[in-house]
């Protein structure tokens, strides 16, 4: 069996080396990546999309670099990224989740007005889906708004809103159609979070941080004309953005580079005089998460591959969350005990490693495993809709005791 790319490929590779090599000083940090780009993020942003390494296959009037989709050249892309240590393209709910949503079904107006500066990192959005009552049953949202002058007014409330308070804008289920079934009564609104009316409260983790937020909305008022898809047909275009955020908290390629990083860790660090890496029973944790993390990389391919080929996903698509986001947690799991006691420390401790980033990283993806789905919603969708096995029975609802009292004097009455 024949593994090799071919010379189209290997000459490929060594083109994206090179640029590697000649560049890498200009690349940011991981820490400057994060929420609102800072400006030399932005600029290599701009850079990775000059020469093809990122939005690759957008279309050039969208500001993208308009290359024909390829597997292997996207593979390879992925692969020497990770393997230099340098981070790749932006990834971010604009980046990742909005702008494929548009691509599909935005209007031409608002293709050329968002993508572009989404891409280059220049507007940071954000995700209004969630609610307080309306989590996994997201249908449920309360969020409401009334058409009063041309323009939507809307009240009501928003959670997990990440990055609410550096983002420029906001993509956002509302009920438009107080009368409608409950999942066809929803719009797909944007606009502006700097749209008076709108108060943003942080919500701090059991990482220490405030990495969620509380979002209001207090008589908003938004052009009528802010919307993606038709009025009153929000949950379609809803589905196909939540379809984007479960890929992309299933990167592949991010789950290599913490791979990539973990086994970094354990051979720097010691267990009395050995390196953590030699080890036994870490370093059998160690191949077991290597060989999963492989896994995911190939189920990622044959995924694209059948986009590629206009065919549904299947069961490759709908394993992507739930797997990628435990294993995630696995690797900071393992790395947190490759520290040993220093694996404990946390909140700038003048023995931490790596700035406490492996700890953060073992709570944080502890709550992704609950968010954009949680585990228990996930094996749900993959047992009814990848192993066509029949839904979960509804509990029959018990009647309260008022009601049961009423209903036993009626069956009384009917006996007399």
């Amino acid at each position: 069996m024949d593994l090799e790319y071919g010379p189209e490929y290997d000459a490929f590779r060594h083109e994206l080396r090179a640029f590697i090599d000649a560049h890498r000083h200009l690349a940011p940090p991981s820490a400057d990546r994060a929420a609102r780009p800072s400006p030399a993020s932005v600029a290599w942003q701009k850079l990775l999309i000059a020469h093809g390494y990122a939005a690759r296959t957008i279309p050039k009037e969208y500001g993208g670099y308009g290359a024909e989709p390829d597997i292997l050249k996207s593979r390879i892309i992925a692969e020497e990224f990770s393997r230099a240590g340098v981070p790749g393209g932006l990834a971010n709910q604009g980046i990742s989740m909005f702008v494929p949503t548009l691509l599909e079904l935005g209007t031409e107006e608002q293709k050329r007005r968002w993508i572009a500066p989404t891409l280059k990192g220049e507007v940071v959005w954000c995700q209004g889906y969630s609610e307080p009552g309306a989590g996994s049953d997201l249908a449920n949202l309360k969020t409401s708004a009334r058409v009063e002058q041309g323009e939507f007014v809307i009240n009501g409330q928003k959670i997990w809103t990440s990055t609410a308070k550096q983002a420029d804008m906001i993509f956002c289920l509302v009920r438009t159609e107080a009368d409608a079934p409950k999942h066809s009564g929803i719009s797909y609104l944007i606009f502006s979070m700097d749209t008076p009316g709108i108060e943003v409260r942080p919500l701090k983790t059991m990482t220490g941080h405030a990495e969620f937020n509380e979002t209001f909305f207090t008589d908003v008022r938004v052009p009528v004309d802010q919307i993606v898809g038709q009025r009153g047909q929000g949950w379609f275009v809803a589905n196909a953005t939540l379809g984007h955020e479960r890929g992309m908290l299933g990167d592949p390629d991010a789950l290599e580079n913490r791979l990539q990083a973990l086994i970094t860790l354990m051979r720097e660090e010691r267990i009395g005089q050995d390196r953590a890496i030699d080890n036994p029973l870490l370093r059998d944790r160690l191949v077991a998460l290597q060989a999963e993390v492989a896994a995911m990389k190939y189920n990622g391919m044959r995924i694209l591959s059948n986009s590629l080929r206009g065919e549904p996903g299947g069961m490759a698509k709908l394993i992507v969350k739930l797997q990628s986001c435990e294993l995630a947690h696995q690797i900071s799991a393992l790395a947190i005990d490759a520290l040993g006691e220093l694996g404990i420390l946390y909140h700038h401790s003048p023995r931490e490693r790596d700035r406490g980033a492996w700890q953060w990283n073992y709570m944080f993806q502890l709550g992704l495993i609950i968010g954009g789905g949680t585990a228990q919603i996930q094996k749900n969708i993959i047992a009814e809709r990848g192993l066509d096995m029949p839904r979960e029975p509804k509990v029959a609802k018990i009647p309260d005791a008022g009601q049961k009292s009423t209903g036993m004097a009626r069956q009384k009455q009917g006996a007399d």
